[in-house]
């Protein structure tokens, strides 16, 4: 029954997860880390794919202009600030790279919103 329920999963918008984001390139970031979720589940479930941002608890992102502060995490940081990385959109196949519920599960709403206002101000989609 525990099988089943973890094939059930699939991430959805808003949600954090973590994720692989190994291998990569210059100044991306690399190993496994948590990622806020930007896409509907219908997509990600479709197409293994999930988009999103990468998230980190790197204190000098606090005077990041294209950061923003998600609250305190848990995982091996527990107990530090998270940030959202609006510079830095991936595309992963989440099955693959073995996305799984991160502990805070969701970012807030209001968070979320800055999220998506400082990602619009880089890619002027509206």
């Amino acid at each position: 029954m525990v099988a089943k329920a973890k094939q059930s999963w699939v991430p959805d918008r808003q949600d954090v997860i973590w994720i692989d984001c190994s291998p990569q390139a210059g100044r991306e970031m690399r190993d496994v880390r948590p990622f806020l979720v930007l896409s509907p589940r219908a997509f990600n479930e479709h197409t293994s794919l999930v988009v999103g941002l990468p998230m980190t608890t790197a204190a000098h992102n606090a005077s990041n202009p294209f950061a923003v502060a998600a609250g305190v995490v848990g995982g091996r940081k527990a107990g530090a600030t998270g940030y959202v990385l609006c510079h830095q959109p991936k595309s992963f196949d989440w099955r693959l790279r073995g996305g799984r519920p991160h502990p805070m599960r969701s970012l807030d709403d209001r968070p979320f919103a800055e999220v998506l206002l400082v990602l619009n101000q880089i890619v002027q989609l509206a």
